[in-house]
């Protein structure tokens, strides 16, 4: 078996709108990136964090290590590793930072060990990873970087996770205004109950959702992007919201929401011309109000979580 790898997880966009904490699609060429190396010992070793000295490197609190850990339990194994983490996703952004870690720590160990679990399986252990960051094991952020695609929380109790097949033509223009808004915070505010017709005109678009994707149905999909519940409140942690969707909407997005606790902002397209005239809108906007933002235009990542390269031979 491998000695050692290097594997790349993808940022991720979950919610998508009205699909609270079920929802989540999987980006191209934004990530985190690991070594991992088998050790001769049982210890877990996590590096310091380039450009993150603040992450913690114990691997009861790193979020690669509680995966990792986690999957050892699961397999009675004593095994050590060296953790090397090259964070390209910023905590707090909103694109599923600690998510491309767990997801990506569970994949490198799982092949390292001779891949005892499939992709599918590996989503409750990178779910713990998440637990240790936000004080919940969710999942819509961690099954899209592990299985790539677009996908859906089903239920929790039991795990069941779904990939929603999706026309090949959508694209995302995403921004991240530089600024960090902490998903246990971002909860907090959230409201425990709803009024049972907002409740409704939310699964419906859920529902509409599911049904433009696997149709291809562009306009259903920009339909079906307004979330009632959660948009209304997160919003107003993120500075100039209101006037960045409406940019979105008029530069061709078929639809324009908050990408996980936010800040981010994401808007689904048809085709990546319409896409990158949004981030354009997008860029252009925030820098007129003077904050400092990155702007990314992906298609699906399909793939997910995967193997970079094998850093050293077989033994």
């Amino acid at each position: 078996m491998e000695k050692k790898i290097k594997v790349f997880a993808p940022a991720t966009v979950a919610n998508v709108g009205p699909g609270f904490d079920i929802f989540g699609l999987a980006l191209e060429g934004i990530g985190d990136e690991l070594e991992v190396s088998l050790r001769d010992d049982s210890a877990i070793k996590i590096h310091p964090i380039e450009e993150y000295e603040n992450l913690p490197t114990d691997p009861d609190l790193n979020v690669a290590g509680v995966a990792i850990k986690a999957l050892l339990k699961e397999l009675d194994s004593q095994q050590g590793f060296e953790i090397v983490i090259r964070k390209r996703v910023m905590p707090g952004s909103g694109l599923g930072s600690s998510a491309s870690s767990s997801a990506a720590a569970a994949y490198a160990a799982n092949e390292l060990l001779g891949s005892p679990f499939s992709k599918k399986e590996l989503v409750r252990f990178a779910m713990e990873g998440e637990r240790a960051t936000s004080g919940k094991a969710h999942a819509d952020n961690v099954t899209p970087s592990l299985l790539g695609g677009f996908t859906l929380v089903r239920s929790y109790g039991p795990l069941d996770v779904v990939s929603i097949p999706y026309p090949k033509e959508l694209y995302v223009a995403v921004v991240h205004p530089q600024i960090e808004v902490k998903t246990a915070d971002s909860k907090r505010i959230l409201k425990r109950e709803v009024a049972l017709e907002m409740a409704i005109s939310q699964w419906g678009n859920v529902a509409g959702l599911v049904a433009g994707l696997a149709s291809g149905d562009f306009d259903l999909i920009g339909r079906s992007l307004e979330d009632h519940i959660v948009e209304p409140i997160r919003s107003v942690l993120i500075p100039g919201y209101a006037e960045a969707k409406h940019q979105a909407i008029v530069s061709g997005a078929l639809g324009c929401n908050i990408s996980g606790s936010g800040p981010s902002i994401f808007a689904l397209t048809e085709g990546k011309a319409t896409a990158e005239k949004v981030a354009r809108a997008f860029d252009e906007y925030y820098t007129d109000l003077g904050i400092d933002h990155k702007v990314y235009v992906s298609g699906i990542n399909a793939e997910g979580a995967k193997t970079i390269n094998k850093l050293a031979e077989k033994v």
